[in-house]
């Protein structure tokens, strides 16, 4: 199974409080935080949520 290397890339100051809370909850805690997560269509929806935020690269196991 594929995972995904999401990078925190720009602030999240300025834009609405559930995108602030989707960076959160993905495990992001600071800008240029890389985190891993399982491929899974939950993952894939919070990261289309704040993709003009964070960048993701699909790593192979």
């Amino acid at each position: 199974m594929a995972k995904l290397k999401i990078t925190w890339r720009k602030s999240a100051l300025g834009y609405a409080p559930n995108q602030r809370r989707t960076i959160r909850a993905l495990g992001l805690r600071r800008l240029r935080q890389v985190v891993e997560h399982s491929d899974s269509p939950v993952v894939r929806g919070m990261i289309l949520k704040v993709r003009h935020l964070v960048e993701v690269e699909e790593v192979e196991e």
